[in-house]
């Protein structure tokens, strides 16, 4: 099935699921919008679901609105060294850290400019760990009610509550927070590693129907 979605940073389980298990459409022509997964991630810590938050430059005034393609990245502050240390401090004891820490670190290494880049990028390395190919085919037009696709851009909204039946797996704090669902992809990498892809392909897809 064709269906449209937003790149988002580090993409949650219902996302990275959705994405392993269709022809993907990646949506750059909207406008951005705040408290979307587009810039920000969940993963686990030993305080429980932790948001990491990238922080955008953003556009006011006169200029008003911005598309999502046009945001750029605030590298005033030196949050993509922040956010590395802090998947380490939470993941270093799980299962699969050091087998793919080599490969997601150059995430947190190389300076972006645009925010879509990034998560672009991210999303493509996050991609070769688990051994899938990752559709290119991106959006020419902004359409509301886009045809002969299926919108799947409601999974952008981080307040979005969505009905999700997920398996659960073993993860680092799972003795003190209980399992924590839909977090990011990388949460499932480093506790389940190589199967992974075997999950994200197997999980209930219910919710893009609800």
């Amino acid at each position: 099935m064709n269906l449209l979605l937003h790149p988002t940073y580090l993409p949650d389980i219902a996302s990275y699921a959705t994405l392993v298990q269709n022809k993907i459409i990646w949506e750059v022509c909207d406008n951005y919008q705040k408290q979307t997964y587009r810039n920000r991630a969940f993963i686990c810590t030993d305080q429980g679901k932790f948001m990491l938050n990238i922080p955008i430059k953003h556009v006011g005034g006169k200029e008003g609105r911005q598309k999502y393609k046009d945001v750029k990245l605030d590298n005033n502050y030196r949050w993509q060294r922040q956010h590395w240390r802090t998947l380490q401090t939470a993941y270093r004891t799980s299962p699969f850290f050091e087998y793919y820490e080599d490969d997601l670190a150059p995430i947190y290494m190389k300076s972006y400019s645009y925010l879509l880049d990034f998560n672009l990028n991210a999303i493509d390395i996050i991609a070769s760990c688990l051994q899938f190919n990752i559709d290119t085919s991106q959006t020419d037009v902004y359409e509301l009610k886009p045809k002969a696709v299926f919108d799947a851009r409601f999974l952008v909204h981080a307040k979005k509550t969505i009905n999700m039946k997920q398996k659960s797996y073993m993860q680092v704090f799972n003795d003190r927070h209980g399992f924590i669902e839909n977090c990011c992809v990388l949460d499932l990498l480093f506790n389940e590693g190589t199967s992974s892809l075997d999950y994200l392909m197997t999980q209930n897809l219910d919710f893009l129907n609800a």
